[in-house]
């Protein structure tokens, strides 16, 4: 295993400084942020971040991530400019030493919230979700926590009627043409795709979700059965799913489980959560029988503490603060350490 720690480039508030005097940590999650979705990955800008992580001693092995464009999703006759453009990207990435990229097949929004400080008792604030009143939205006028300055309302609503139609079987059709497009190239430089599922896992606004559960996995690994064809294990967006068993999807997944993220909810009704901090105890999901389920079926993957809360009155990035997740990688590894000595 080794620990991780996302990291968003030189605009980040949190300086890699700061991020290697974390115990037990050997590199960042990162990816060059400024580059139109679609187009290819420059060698001088991949070589710039490299070499940022290491003057401060941490790896860049895992990228998070490079995004898949809309066209792709919708299965467009452009998308094979873009496959092949996220190809070469892949094999750009592949020379200076990357092994895993972490993406997502998520139309229109990769992640959903309805508040992004809620409150908890301790005065700590976290992201949270609460389905009435994502449902109460209109759809055609859309204000989204996080999402507002991401599109104009003209470029939303051409999205959402773009996507008027789109079946579970058709975008699923369309994940599998994309990563068939992309094998060779993962062949031929040796990384790992980590497709993330979606957050959370389930249909809204008209968007269909594809990777929810136990099942999506063993129809994508047997619609594409390339080894490099992987997953991001993330417990916070499966654990939202109240069906999901964590522990066993943990034992069974752990070979194709080339990236995890891990994250603690607290559940509440049907489908609410709120994001806590990682013990096991803050929250609803067993994160040392996560862990344990891992380490024994042989996971040898990266790992990152996902989603933290803001504590000690830092006001950063919603659920990427330095101090929260720093205590929680320190747990996590904890975690592994024990797990990792108590089954020798």
């Amino acid at each position: 295993m080794k620990m991780t720690f996302r990291w968003y480039g030189e605009k980040d508030s949190i300086p890699l400084s700061y991020i290697r005097q974390i115990p037990g940590m050997s590199g960042v999650v990162t990816a060059v942020y400024d580059i139109p979705v679609g187009e290819v990955w420059p060698m001088d800008r991949i070589l710039r971040l490299k070499e940022f992580c290491d003057q401060n001693g941490l790896e860049m092995e895992v990228i998070e991530s490079v995004p898949v464009h809309e066209d792709i999703k919708l299965g467009r006759p452009t998308r094979d400019r873009y496959i092949a453009n996220y190809a070469q990207t892949i094999e750009n990435l592949g020379r200076v030493g990357v092994k895993c990229i972490c993406y997502n097949f998520m139309p229109v929004f990769d992640w959903l919230r309805t508040n992004l400080k809620t409150e908890a008792e301790d005065g700590s604030n976290s992201l949270s979700y609460r389905h009435d009143e994502l449902m109460a939205l209109d759809p055609h006028d859309l204000h989204l926590p996080g999402w507002d300055e991401s599109y104009t309302p003209g470029e939303l609503n051409a999205l959402l009627d773009a996507y008027a139609g789109m079946t579970h079987e058709k975008l699923f059709e369309n994940l599998v043409y994309f990563l068939e497009g992309i094998m060779p190239a993962c062949d031929a430089a040796g990384i790992n795709m980590a497709i993330h599922p979606d957050d959370p896992p389930w249909d809204m606004f008209g968007l269909p979700r594809i990777i929810t559960c136990d099942e999506s996995y063993d129809k994508l690994f047997s619609a594409v059965p390339n080894p490099h064809n992987g997953i991001t294990l993330c417990t916070g967006s499966l654990g939202a799913g109240r069906d999901n068993d964590l522990v066993a999807m943990a034992k069974k997944l752990a070979p194709r489980s080339y990236f995890v993220h891990l994250r603690q909810i607290k559940l509440s009704g049907e489908l609410d959560f709120c994001e806590c901090g990682h013990l096991t105890e803050k929250g609803s999901l067993d994160m040392y029988g996560i862990v344990r389920a891992l380490v024994e079926a042989g996971f040898e993957g990266y790992v990152r503490p996902d989603h933290g809360r803001n504590i000690w009155g830092e006001d950063g990035k919603p659920g990427y603060g330095l101090y929260d997740r720093a205590l929680g990688a320190c747990y996590l590894y904890g975690l592994f350490e024990a797990v990792e000595k108590s089954t020798k």
